[in-house]
């Protein structure tokens, strides 16, 4: 397991995989699919601290591409999901994000709802600009706040792999 990690780490590591390393973990896990991206950002900055805004910036930028591609997921699913009855309590999550409108895509960030949620405003046709940019400022405090706590708490991992 050791070995694996190690080669994982080193691999992050390497300029020449590590932002991409990092842009696609981060647009694959903003999909539906059950994927953090935190880890991927936390390696890269831990064995490479100067690259902290790169990788903050890259992971934010693929983390909301991918939340772009659940608002177009939702926008195509308009139609079939139309097709089912509606329970209370899905009607008033639906009611809750209609009024909010695009600020509900602030909550992208949060774990186990923000990916549906993208995915629900573009169910609701909600302007895809607006969240958008929403959705990118959500993602990228989270990028910042759990990659800056993970460096407190863990600022070197290195002895580890030793």
């Amino acid at each position: 397991m050791e070995v694996w990690l190690e080669h994982v780490l080193t691999l992050l590591a390497l300029p020449k995989f590590g932002l991409s390393t990092v842009f696609v973990v981060a647009f694959v896990s903003a999909t539906l699919l059950p994927l953090g991206s935190e880890p991927a950002v936390f390696g890269l900055v831990n064995l490479n601290p100067d690259m902290f805004w790169p990788a903050i910036l890259v992971a934010t930028v693929g983390n909301t591409l991918g939340g772009a591609v659940s608002w177009w997921m939702g926008l195509a699913s308009h139609r079939v999901v139309d097709r089912y009855g509606h329970s209370s309590h899905h009607l008033r999550a639906l009611d809750w994000l209609q009024r909010l409108g695009p600020k509900a895509c602030l909550l992208a960030w949060l774990p186990l709802v923000g990916d549906p949620l993208c995915a629900v405003a573009g169910w609701l046709k909600l302007p895809f600009w607006p969240c958008l940019a929403y959705m990118a400022v959500g993602k990228a405090l989270r990028y910042v706040l759990m990659t800056t706590f993970l460096m407190g708490v863990f600022p070197s991992i290195s002895h580890l792999l030793s």
